[in-house]
């Protein structure tokens, strides 16, 4: 969010969590992306706080109460108040309880893999309507067929990107078991509380082989993930490399760097195809 996005963004957190009753005066800014982290202070609450139309957060609600129920490893909704999305100023707000961090360092890979392993145990429990993954690389399929979206691609990249996508979207379609999956279980979705590892931000889960959750994932994560099909895992980073790689091309992306790491990223989508 932009500078003035962000002042509305704090003052409707605020707002509602006044109206709730909870102690709030002063909001800290913990992440800026496409959603705002906020924690609100003195009552120690974590507001995730998005446009009303670019949020799920209603999909979300359900998806960790669901897992939370089912003992899985993941960040919980604030007690205090009434679980829901709640809306002012063209926001919409969630109110999730606040971690204090208890360490600055990486995830050990054994814990980080463990906690993904039960959090792929519980998703196997819950029956909720997920998108597939597919739906991800269709929507990086039409950004290589679009050229109105991305113009500085040139034509050799486009090619690269569009026959990996395709190729490897049928590879794997044809190879997969599937589940519900978090969607981005990367370290940035991870939480290091003295709970042990907790999963954030269920916004992105959809249906595909735990292989592709594992490719958002530290390399290391594979020698102690139980049972992964290397092979698939494989071909996975290498998909989800080419989606993300397209989506910086993307006239539209506001990711900074995005284009300095597009290049790297095809360098490195080359090397993996030999």
């Amino acid at each position: 969010m932009q500078a003035p996005e962000v002042r509305r963004a704090v003052a409707a957190a605020m707002s509602i969590a006044a109206s709730l009753d909870l102690a709030v005066d002063d909001a800290v800014v913990l992440n800026n992306s496409n959603k705002l982290a906020l924690r609100l202070l003195p009552c120690d609450v974590l507001a995730r706080v998005a446009p009303v139309a670019e949020q799920n957060a209603q999909f979300e609600i359900e998806v960790a109460q669901r897992l939370a129920e089912a003992g899985s490893p993941v960040a919980a909704l604030d007690p205090r108040v009434e679980p829901g999305v709640y809306e002012r100023d063209g926001f919409t707000v969630t109110l999730w309880t606040y971690y204090e961090p208890v360490t600055a360092q990486e995830h050990a890979p054994a814990d980080y893999a463990e906690a993904l392993e039960r959090l792929h145990a519980g998703m196997r429990g819950i029956d909720v309507p997920t998108p597939h993954f597919f739906d991800r690389v269709e929507e990086a399929q039409q950004l290589v067929a679009d050229r109105g979206r991305t113009p500085d691609l040139i034509d050799a990249d486009r090619e690269l990107l569009g026959d990996t996508l395709r190729n490897l979207r049928r590879a794997i379609g044809e190879r997969g078991s599937e589940q519900v999956l978090h969607g981005e279980p990367h370290p940035g979705n991870v939480l290091a509380t003295k709970h042990g590892l907790l999963f954030i931000d269920f916004e992105t889960c959809c249906r595909g082989p735990v292989e592709f959750d594992l490719a958002h994932a530290p390399d290391a994560l594979a020698e102690h993930y139980r049972g992964v099909d290397l092979d698939l895992l494989r071909e996975c980073r290498i998909l989800m490399l080419a989606m993300v790689t397209m989506w910086r091309w993307d006239r539209g992306d506001q990711l900074p760097n995005g284009r300095r790491l597009a290049a790297e990223w095809l360098g490195q989508i080359r090397a993996a195809l030999g």
